[in-house]
């Protein structure tokens, strides 16, 4: 648990399950060891009379080293708590991290004990269900800003300088979702190819935020929420609650595994490490454990007052091995006076057996819809069915049933395509990850408009420009919740590289001086046309009505022709969204009834 002020200094506890643990103090680079005392089943404790906020520790343990059976007790290896607030430095990768009687106090962070926070209750969420989110890798997002000073880019601060807010309130976002800022390491297969983890979802710290983009730490992010706040724009975070980037049992000893692997990851009955995730390693959120670290980083992100948050291969938190809906973590937020007033958006898959659970969440929480990412670029692709569509469009009813949508739907993410590169590349184009070009996902229904990449040819330059015009207008037409990735709505590329998570650089750093503003206008434009009638309401209304492009009974040679008329009514009008795929386009206008305001 993180460290707290008792009188006259401050008591450490941790979670281990090794035969004796110590709590390691450091002055400077002269480190002190005071022995721990076994206060129950899995719990270690002491009182430090001498130490206060800003203290600096770690902590070792003695017990088997047994990979095999999930044994990596190695009193050489500095561990990092895993309730651990503020670090002193980020992670980095090194192979003697792995190895067995290898002294890591010079390679991991140390963890900082914190000053107690303000125990006022935070605001409310500004962020409502039908707004527009904006997704944003932090550090990516401003390194290229030019209004942004030097030394503040890729900073959690730089989100909140005069130029980035006034750009998001010209969008219209409602919240920014922030992709990872929980303190993470790189893979290990980055380092030699000279490549870094772009986008965090590879956490060993979940409280504590990555000093590379909260050098301030959490009072940086506390400023930052609160003057997008001023701006009426609230803060949701993408967070990694699934895995510890301690990966499979080659990978690093830092945290959790070095305290106890079986405290922490879900196993097979024959030992070994379930991998549902894809990344080495599970979260077991059958230990009530990691439920209460859990509770305790989103408590602690809802006291610095962000909205809410979305969950990474969500499925994970309610596997116990198997999917259930009824798990115990959804109990918990739910009976949690604060936790149980922010939005919670839940990535409803992850890749272990039955982990596809779109529509299975909880009532009240949103779900990534992939269903209208596919259905919508299949349609505009020229292979997909106006009905799909519809579908999508009226809230994906048949996934989420009648009552207000919870879908939160996308063209495009972090992961895959750029909306560009999506109309420019019929492939991927990942060799710069140093995968063989075999990572990424492989079915991405893109397009190329008859050239693959770059082209100077005008006509499909305006083909390109006219289908990303359609799938935005697609996106804003929807019942849901919109998603769109920062940059997207300038045209921004990736070269068609589709997993750019290893491309810490220009890559995925946004051009700024070099975006498209016509396009950037037309989101604009797209965004107070949502916000001006009844689409950001997640309500289907009554009286809502299919027309054909006559204004007549939709027909079976209608739907198959992929052009169709939706009028919603609202109490200052109606809002008519017009989809033609002969022509590729998507109108969008507001019909105001007699006396009607807008």
């Amino acid at each position: 648990m993180t460290p707290v002020p008792v009188p006259g200094g401050t008591r450490f506890t941790v979670r281990s399950s090794a035969e004796a643990v110590d709590l390691c103090l450091f002055d400077g680079g002269v480190e002190r060891r005071v022995a721990m005392a076994h206060t129950g089943e899995r719990d270690w404790q002491v009182v430090v009379p001498d130490s206060a906020p800003g203290q600096h520790y770690g902590y070792r343990v003695e017990g088997e080293w047994n990979p095999g059976a999930g044994r990596f007790f190695d009193p050489a290896k500095l561990l990092v708590d895993p309730w651990a607030v503020r670090l002193d430095r980020p992670f980095a990768h090194d192979p003697r991290l792995a190895e067995v009687g290898v002294d890591t106090a010079a390679l991991v962070p140390r963890a900082i004990v914190p000053s107690p926070m303000p125990t006022a209750s935070p605001p409310p969420p500004l962020f409502r269900p039908g707004g527009l989110i904006y997704e944003i890798n932090v550090r990516g997002f401003t390194m290229r800003h030019p209004d942004v000073p030097p030394e503040q880019r890729g900073t959690i601060a730089a989100l909140a300088h005069p130029a980035v807010v006034a750009h998001l309130r010209k969008l219209g976002v409602a919240a920014v979702e922030l992709m990872p800022v929980a303190a993470w390491i790189d893979e290990r297969h980055l380092p030699p190819l000279g490549l870094r983890n772009a986008w965090g979802y590879n956490p060993i710290a979940p409280i504590a935020l990555d000093p590379r983009l909260a050098p301030g730490g959490p009072d940086e992010l506390a400023a930052t929420v609160a003057a997008l706040r001023a701006a009426g724009i609230g803060v949701i975070l993408d967070l990694v609650f699934n895995h510890s980037g301690e990966s499979d049992r080659a990978g690093p000893v830092l945290s959790m595994r070095g305290l106890g692997e079986r405290l922490w990851y879900a196993h097979a009955p024959d030992g070994t490490l379930i991998n549902d995730t894809g990344c080495g390693n599970t979260l077991d959120y059958g230990q009530a454990g990691v439920r209460k670290l859990t509770l305790a980083a989103l408590r602690h992100f809802a006291r610095l007052g962000v909205d809410g948050f979305r969950f990474d291969l969500a499925p994970v938190l309610a596997r116990s091995p198997g999917f259930d809906p009824q798990a115990p973590i959804f109990a918990e937020i739910a009976a949690d006076p604060l936790l149980s007033t922010r939005v919670m958006i839940a990535e409803p898959w992850d890749c272990g057996p039955g982990g596809y659970q779109v529509g299975a969440f909880p009532e009240g929480w949103l779900e990534w819809n992939d269903r209208w990412r596919d259905d919508v670029r299949q349609f505009w692709r020229g292979d997909g069915r106006a009905g799909a569509l519809a579908t999508r469009i009226a809230g994906s009813r048949d996934l989420f049933g009648e009552a207000p949508t919870r879908q939160v739907h996308f063209v495009v993410a972090h992961d895959g395509f750029t909306l560009a590169d999506l109309v420019a590349f019929e492939h991927r184009h990942n060799a710069a990850n140093g995968e063989n070009n075999r990572d990424g996902h492989g079915q991405n229904w893109s397009w190329n408009n008859g050239v693959e990449g770059p082209t100077d040819d005008a006509a499909i330059l305006a083909a390109r420009d006219r289908d990303v015009r359609a799938l935005l207008a697609t996106l804003f037409a929807s019942k849901g919740t919109p998603l769109l990735t920062a940059g997207d709505e300038f045209g921004r590329t990736q070269g068609g590289n589709n997993n750019g998570y290893a491309q810490d650089n220009a890559t995925t750093w946004l051009d700024w001086e070099g975006r498209d503003t016509d396009l950037e206008a037309f989101v604009a434009e797209l965004a107070r046309l949502r916000a001006a009638g009844s689409l950001a309401d997640p309500h289907w209304p009554d009286g809502a009505e299919w027309r054909s492009p006559e204004g007549g009974d939709m027909t079976a040679a209608d739907w198959d022709g992929g052009s169709f008329v939706l009028r919603l009514p609202h109490a200052g009008g109606t809002t008519r969204l017009t989809v033609d795929q002969a022509t590729r386009q998507v109108t969008l206008a507001e019909e105001r009834a007699p006396g009607g305001d807008r």
